[in-house]
C-alpha cells in the first residue's frame, strides 16, 4: 500500500512538474513572441527596400510561424514527443484538412494576391460589395477602410476569387453625368451652358475633350449625357463641383430642371 502511495505521489508530482513547466514555457514563449513581433514590425516599417504591400503579410506570417514553433515546444516540455504528435496528426490528416479548409484557402488566397498583385496597400478597391482603401494584406484576410472610416476584414479566399475593381491603378478616371432639362428647353443653350461650366473647371482635362450630347428622351425630361476626364485623385472634387455649378448655371439662364409629372385630361 505504501508503495502504491509512493508511486502515485511520484507520478502526480512528475505530472504537476511537467504541466507547470509547460505553462511557464507557454507564458514565457508568448512574451518572447510579442517582443519578436514588435521587433519584426519595426524592421519592416523602417525598411524602404520591402514592398509596403508585403510588410503586413510578412509580419502576420512570422507571428503564425513563431506560435506554431511555441506550441510544439510546449508539447515537448509537457512530456509528449512532437514526432508522435505529428504521426497522430498525419493519421487524422483528412479530418484536419476538412477542419482547416477555410484557413488554408485563405492563406493560399493571400499568396495568390501577393503574386498576381491586382491591388496594393493604399489602393481604393471594390470587392464583394465593399469599397475602401486597402490598409493591409495579412496571411488570412485583407483589411479595407471605408470612406466613413469603418474597418472591413475580408477573407483572402473571397478576395482572390471575386471580381475586383481597382480605382487607383490608373492615373485618369472618367466622370459621368446625366443632366435632365425640360422639353421646352433650347438644346443648343443647354449644351453651351454645360460646356462653359466643364471647360472652365481647372481639374477637368482638355484632352480628351468633354463629351456633351443629348442621350435620352425621358418621360419627363430631355437627358444630356456628359463625360469628363480628370486625375483619379480629383474625381470627387470634379463630380461635386460640376454638379453644383451646372445646377446654378441652369437656374441663372432659366433652363428648367424637370421633375416627374403627369398630365390628366378629363373628357366632358
Amino acid at each position: 500500500m505504501n508503495e502504491l502511495i509512493t508511486y502515485l505521489t511520484v507520478s502526480l508530482g512528475g505530472l504537476i512538474s511537467q504541466v507547470a513547466g509547460a505553462i511557464i514555457a507557454l507564458i514565457v514563449g508568448l512574451f518572447i513572441i510579442g517582443r519578436l513581433n514588435k521587433l519584426v514590425k519595426r524592421i519592416l516599417t523602417s525598411s524602404s527596400k520591402i514592398d509596403p504591400t508585403l510588410k503586413p503579410f510578412l509580419g502576420s506570417l512570422t507571428n503564425v510561424i513563431l506560435k506554431i514553433v511555441l506550441i510544439i515546444g510546449v508539447i515537448e516540455v509537457a512530456g509528449y514527443r512532437a514526432t508522435s504528435l505529428v504521426a497522430i496528426l498525419g493519421a487524422a490528416s483528412l479530418a484536419i484538412g476538412l477542419a482547416f479548409q477555410g484557413t488554408l484557402s485563405n492563406f493560399a488566397g493571400g499568396v495568390l494576391l501577393l503574386t498576381l498583385r491586382p491591388f496594393q496597400v493604399g489602393n481604393v478597391i471594390e470587392v464583394g460589395g465593399n469599397t475602401g482603401k486597402v490598409e493591409a494584406i495579412h496571411v488570412f484576410n485583407t483589411v479595407l477602410v471605408t470612406p466613413d472610416n469603418k474597418v472591413i476584414s475580408v477573407p483572402n479566399s473571397s478576395v482572390s476569387s471575386a471580381t475586383i475593381t481597382n480605382f487607383s491603378v490608373k492615373d485618369k478616371r472618367r466622370v459621368d453625368f446625366v443632366f435632365g432639362v425640360g422639353y421646352e428647353s433650347d438644346l443648343r443653350l443647354v449644351a453651351k451652358t454645360i460646356e462653359d461650366v466643364v471647360t472652365s473647371h481647372p481639374k477637368v482635362d482638355k484632352d480628351p475633350a468633354p463629351f456633351i450630347r443629348l442621350g435620352n428622351q425621358g418621360a419627363s425630361s430631355l437627358d444630356f449625357t456628359v463625360r469628363l476626364w480628370c486625375n483619379s485623385a480629383d474625381y470627387w472634387d470634379v463630380y461635386f463641383d460640376v454638379m453644383e455649378q451646372v445646377t446654378d448655371a441652369f437656374n441663372a439662364k432659366g433652363i428648367s430642371i424637370p421633375f416627374p409629372q403627369m398630365d390628366v385630361h378629363l373628357d366632358k
